[in-house]
């Protein structure tokens, strides 16, 4: 089988490409990445919206989709993400793609509040529509490798004498290994028919209770305080303003505290985020992990 990951040399697809790799398949990324010393010798291409993905694309039979966008900023919106997702999978159809495997969000809406979930869920329509079997893969939060959140909030615990949570904290999250979600992706790809499916990891957690583990793990507990989601803001804004980067965004505090990371479902991943921070606490955190540099 020929397979294509977008953003095969980023985050959670490089980890999709290993996998893949591991299987002995033929694998091309679309990408606007350049690849890095440890990525693999794969073929890439552009991921140009308004170019040729078409001839990319031709002969593949699987498209494995991490595209998506985390906050609006002058280079990238929701709304451009949206779109640029719709000729994605327009092209997919021409090209004759068999199958697609999609990472979305846990709770999308289209009449969501929050334009990350309300745009979540129109890529989902226009997948479905284009009536090309597909799977739909719905993480909350991941973890594991150059993550995001969880390393921050460690690198944060590391940094102050205190951590604020926003309100009171008890809204709950499920994160799930980034490797755990590549073997889920990897399954889907030989699966048939169409399915929507969360993935969420073994451990659910308070937004309160995530920081307290995750300080006592690495050995930095620190007092935890109640904050306004205004006041927080600010001091993310303050941050991420000092460090080049947009470190939380009003809709990211929003969804957190609107429990959207949350879902009634059972666990489809097999690694404890506990189990993970113990086996790598001597590094996690100690760098800060920043989205537009990533990008």
């Amino acid at each position: 089988m020929k397979h294509a990951v977008t953003g095969g040399f980023g985050y959670s697809g490089s980890y999709i490409v290993r996998r893949l790799l591991e299987k002995g398949d033929e694998v091309i990324t679309l990408t606007n990445t350049s690849p890095k010393p440890d990525s693999p010798a794969i073929a890439h291409y552009p991921l140009k919206f308004d170019g040729d993905l078409v001839n990319a694309l031709k002969g593949v039979d699987v498209l494995y989709n991490t595209y998506w966008v985390r906050f609006n900023h002058k280079r990238f919106t929701h709304q451009q993400a949206v779109a640029n997702s719709r000729s994605l999978f327009a092209a997919a159809k021409q090209a004759g793609v068999k199958r697609i495997v999609h990472v979305s969000i846990t709770n999308p809406d289209e009449r969501s509040k929050f334009e990350y979930f309300q745009g979540k869920a129109l890529v989902e329509r226009a997948l479905i529509e284009t009536q090309i079997p597909y799977t739909i893969l719905r993480p909350a939060v991941l973890f594991g490798g150059n993550d995001i959140l969880i390393n921050n909030i460690a690198w944060l615990l590391r940094k102050l004498p205190v951590f604020g949570v926003f309100g009171d904290g008890n809204y709950r999250l499920q994160p799930i290994y980034v490797d755990d979600l590549a073997a889920l992706a990897v399954e889907h790809g030989r699966a048939s028919g169409s399915v929507i499916l969360d993935a969420i990891g073994v451990e659910t957690f308070t937004y309160r209770e995530l920081v307290k583990t995750l300080g006592a793990i690495i050995g930095a507990p620190r007092p935890i305080i109640q904050v306004s989601p205004a006041i927080g803001y600010s001091v993310g804004w303050v941050w991420g303003h000092l460090l080049g980067d947009v470190a939380i965004t009003r809709e990211e505090i929003g969804g957190l505290m609107s429990d959207l990371l949350f879902v009634n479902s059972p666990s489809t991943g097999e690694t404890r985020l506990t189990t993970w921070a113990k086996e790598n606490a001597s590094e996690l955190g100690k760098h800060y992990a920043s989205e537009l540099a990533r990008r």
